[in-house]
């Protein structure tokens, strides 16, 4: 019944902003952010925390507005997001202004797959449907499921609504194996905390669990590594440059090759998250293990 009353909230918000328009719709992330931060608080703690150990010298008026500015972008998000049934594909395609796309078309053509990696950044939702209607190549979405299924299918139905397929993580990873080495584009956030078991790097200063999945992949494959992350304008635009993971003087060890290549992937994360920390999703604990 939970899930339900969820959905038939989460599909209202969607029909609402169909009437409104877009543009109209955003405006409402500002009652959504004040809501969720001074009102009925969602993990603020958490979202406090995880910017004091990442910025441990910033002043608190600045973490403070880090911290609100990561809620507005979130809302914003998901109004973006709630409004995709209604997006035409024009406007899809045009959503995200891409600076070197054709390092995919480029990197394809090699015949060893593509990984495409972004961050819970600006509207990562967008940047995989548009690029891929940019390229009118297919994009296999790995995604994780949600916990109201509803919902859930909900999200998915919108990712494949043009190009795109969805591979579900964890069902099997066989799966994105098989993607990945029938020269396929396999695209995924892969920025927030790894299994506690797992490999632990500095992130921002302090060890963290990471998730090493693209790099064991891309080991394994042959397949590059792209990074794209979008970058909200000031007009709600997007803009994201692609570039390759440089994967140069890597040690012999296999091991040892996911741990320096995991490391470059942390280290440009955290370069993209300093310049527009209020971009990223902090509600995520991240440093939990």
């Amino acid at each position: 019944m939970k899930d339900r009353l969820e959905y038939i909230l989460f599909i209202s918000f969607s029909y609402l902003f169909r009437l409104t328009g877009l543009k109209l719709a955003r405006k409402f992330a500002n009652i959504l952010a004040f809501t969720f931060f001074y009102l009925i608080p969602i993990r603020k703690k958490t979202v406090f925390e995880n910017l004091r150990i990442a910025f441990p010298n910033r002043h608190q008026k600045d973490i403070d507005k880090i911290a609100y500015g990561s809620y507005l972008s979130f809302a914003i998000s998901i109004i973006e997001i709630l409004y995709l049934p209604w997006m035409k594909e024009s406007d899809m395609k045009n959503a995200v202004k891409v600076k070197n796309l054709n390092l995919i078309t480029e990197k394809n053509k090699l015949g060893n797959g593509v990984i495409l990696l972004s961050a819970h950044f600006g509207n990562w939702e967008y940047i995989a449907a548009s690029v891929s209607l940019q390229l009118n190549k297919k994009f296999y979405i790995i995604v994780k499921n949600q916990r109201n299924k509803l919902v859930n299918d909900w999200m998915n139905k919108m990712r494949t609504r043009w190009l795109n397929e969805v591979v579900t993580l964890g069902v099997s990873v066989r799966n994105i194996y098989s993607v990945i080495k029938n020269n396929g584009i396999a695209a995924m956030v892969a920025d927030q905390r790894g299994p506690e078991e797992g490999l632990k790097l500095e992130f921002f200063g302090k060890k963290t669990s990471v998730y090493t999945g693209p790099a064991v992949l891309s080991l394994k494959t042959g397949a590059p590594i792209i990074f794209g992350v979008p970058i909200r304008q000031k007009d709600f635009s997007y803009k994201a440059e692609l570039i390759e993971l440089d994967q140069s003087n890597l040690p012999e060890d296999f091991d040892e090759k996911v741990k320096v290549l995991s490391e470059r992937m942390i280290r440009y994360l955290e370069k993209i998250i300093s310049e527009n920390p209020e971009q990223w999703l902090w509600m995520h604990r991240r440093w939990k293990h």
